[in-house]
């Protein structure tokens, strides 16, 4: 089995549509594959419906799920969320709350770029963020249009929109611990996303992530286009001190970043370890 934990559609900062997603995901080969987006839910329907009609004969399981925006010490995280139930109102409200703080900080941070110099526009990342819920994906993306930056991987420096940077505001984002908490009342299965990605920042100590273990998070995402080798060792390491699953995935973005579909993959055990956690939701099958 090919089993890839997190992609992203255009109803956060992907460029596929959540059907087009699907789509790919079949004709690379995956068997698995997890839609999780920023914050929100909003791919899940025409995903679901893209798999239920894919051609008789093709196998392909979706795993609805969400990536979450947290903040711990002043240092951003991103938590994968599996399986939930979209409609339990406590983590419901959080993820609405974290979207609606999206939109301030992303006129903020066009503001803060156009008084750099960068000759972009709400109205422009609007266009490009379509329906879509506003990131630092698609303001990267109007600076490469206005030829800021040559690539959207290089508006993401202290320049311009990193962590800290000069364009950079702060949003709401949920403390970690909380997130567990939520995700695991909600009957979902919390993962940390790319815990070692040091090129996007500050990360949090291996403390934080044994409280996270002590909180109910189930697994570390290892394999990952931004950890290199000695990273995925050390972590692998941590993971098994902790009793913590870990998986691989390709943070798949579709045109705007580079890695493609399956690029990194989860071992079939550790997936049918993470479905047994899961109470809130089930995958769709094709």
């Amino acid at each position: 089995m090919r089993i890839d934990l997190h992609a992203h559609s255009n109803a956060s900062d992907g460029t596929d549509s959540p059907a087009e997603l699907v789509a790919a995901a079949a004709a690379a080969g995956l068997d698995v594959v997890a839609l999780t987006d920023h914050d929100t839910v909003a791919g899940h329907a025409e995903a679901a419906e893209a798999v239920r009609a894919l051609p008789s004969g093709t196998r392909l399981s979706l795993v609805p799920g969400a990536e979450l925006s947290c903040a711990v010490d002043g240092i951003s995280l991103h938590l994968l969320a599996y399986l939930f139930d979209p409609a339990e109102p406590a983590f419901a409200g959080e993820r609405e709350l974290v979207r609606t703080d999206r939109f301030r900080r992303g006129r903020a941070v066009v503001e803060r770029c156009r008084a750099l110099g960068a000759d972009i526009s709400w109205e422009q990342v609007q266009r490009i963020a379509g329906t879509g819920s506003v990131g630092r994906p698609h303001i990267a993306s109007a600076l490469v249009e206005a030829g800021v930056v040559a690539t959207v991987s290089d508006a993401f420096t202290p320049q311009w929109l990193a962590n800290g940077g000069r364009a950079d505001v702060r949003k709401h984002e949920t403390d970690p611990a909380e997130a567990v908490r939520l995700v695991r009342a909600a009957g979902g299965v919390p993962v940390f996303a790319h815990p070692g990605a040091v090129k996007r920042g500050r990360t949090v100590s291996d403390q934080v992530i044994a409280d996270l273990a002590a909180a109910g998070l189930a697994a570390l995402e290892v394999d990952h286009i931004d950890h290199d080798e000695p990273t995925r060792a050390r972590l692998r390491g941590l993971a098994a001190d902790l009793g913590l699953l870990t998986t691989g995935s390709s943070d798949y973005h579709g045109s705007r970043k580079s890695v493609r579909l399956g690029e990194h993959t989860t071992d079939p055990g550790v997936y049918e370890a993470l479905l047994a956690q899961a109470t809130g939701a089930k995958p769709i099958e094709g």
